[in-house]
């Protein structure tokens, strides 16, 4: 199916269908409401911009919530669902350690949630580094860098899910 088809069918489609179409894409509910709200999209792009300005503007606690449906870094996602394939997918670099286990525990102790990278064509190393590196942020830092690393897994399962 071509992007325009894709896009033209979430266009018309009814809201919860629509809406769940989007949760494959990011977690929250919220995200997912603006974006059906703001239907229909003339192309791709016009649907990721306004996926960056929403996610952009989501309380911390839509974060959260699309925070809690990302496995940990090294993990593989559970599930036989969109979601859970395009994790195991992206995370493809990640390898199980004990370093990264413990780097993951520490974050999550730190920062309360799971640590989130775009991880798409990165190491297992280069994750942990920035990992470790991301610890010495203080939580208003931490919460940007999050929020940036979600709209990039956004954008690129939005990708997935209405590009060609």
């Amino acid at each position: 199916m071509s992007e325009h088809s894709r896009l033209a069918a979430f266009n018309q489609a009814e809201p919860g269908a629509a809406e769940a179409e989007l949760l494959a894409c990011c977690a929250s509910r919220r995200w997912a409401r603006e974006l059906v709200a703001r239907r229909p999209y003339a192309d791709l792009a016009g649907l990721r911009a306004v996926s960056a300005r929403v996610v952009a503007e989501l309380a911390w606690a839509d974060v959260e919530e699309a925070l809690a449906a990302h496995p940990r870094i090294g993990e593989r996602a559970a599930g036989h669902g969109r979601e859970a394939a395009w994790s195991r997918e992206e995370q493809a670099g990640a390898e199980t350690g004990e370093d990264l286990a413990a780097g993951n525990q520490v974050y999550e102790e730190r920062f309360g949630h799971v640590f989130l990278i775009h991880a798409t064509g990165l190491s297992a190393e280069t994750m942990l580094t920035t990992l470790r590196a991301r610890l010495g942020n203080d939580r208003e830092t931490e919460r940007a860098v999050v929020r940036t690393e979600l709209g990039k897994i956004v954008d690129l399962r939005l990708g997935k899910a209405f590009g060609t």
